[in-house]
């Protein structure tokens, strides 16, 4: 017998947990946790912590089954997180009093992105929670659309499955992006994150200067008015 033959009979006669298993332990029942709060909350980065989960199993020594098992975990997490707040939700829109998450709803979508929700669940029905899922910052304001609109859970529910499936998968392409990109999980894990940022940072910052520009150009118009 070789000696790393006996190594191995010696490791797996003790009970010794590899700590790629010790990680994965832990790991998986924490990532479920945190995408499931930021699905509550969005204050938790999920999609950072989604795409670092990913860059990590890339670099593992059989990456296929960690891939599966991040997609799978991170999926199920989202689907349950959005499924108990409209369920939350829905219980205030019944309710004489409202309740605390729908007023924290309504606290979190100015007017103009709710009504331009509004408008696009009238238009694309279910479909829209697709999109909105994949859109930074778009989430909260469809689910308070549907909300007004009187959505049954199911029907919210049925939308939001593929919805949650094609968030997952996008976020754990980003974070494979990462970690094909750099040799050591350390690097895949802040190129990941770092996309991330970008991807959530990119349309916010671009509707600021739109609308900067809008109204610089809106007070040319009128003061080119004024001068005549």
């Amino acid at each position: 017998m070789t000696p790393a033959a006996a190594a191995v009979g010696a490791g797996a006669g003790s009970g010794a947990v590899s700590p790629e298993s010790a990680q994965q332990a832990i790991g998986y029942p924490s990532l479920f946790l945190l995408v499931m709060v930021g699905a509550l909350v969005p204050v938790v980065p999920t999609g950072a912590i989604v795409s670092s989960a990913a860059a990590v199993a890339f670099h593992h020594s059989d990456p296929a089954l960690p891939l599966v098992l991040v997609f799978a975990v991170a999926a199920t997490a989202a689907f349950a997180g959005d499924a108990l707040l409209y369920w939350l939700g829905q219980r205030g829109v019944r309710s004489q009093g409202g309740s605390r998450w729908l007023a924290w709803m309504r606290g979190q979508v100015a007017a103009e992105p709710l009504e331009r929700a509004r408008s696009r669940l009238e238009r694309r029905g279910s479909t829209v929670l697709l999109v909105s899922r994949l859109v930074p910052a778009g989430r909260v304001p469809v689910m308070l659309a549907c909300l007004m609109a009187r959505m049954p859970l199911r029907a919210y529910l049925r939308g939001n499955l593929p919805a949650a499936l094609a968030w997952a998968a996008t976020y754990q392409l980003i974070g494979l992006l990462g970690g094909a990109l750099f040799p050591h999980p350390w690097q895949g894990v802040a190129a990941a994150v770092a996309l991330t940022l970008l991807i959530a940072v990119t349309p916010p910052a671009w509707r600021r200067v739109r609308g900067l520009r809008e109204r610089r150009a809106a007070a040319a118009s009128g003061a080119a008015t004024g001068a005549r």
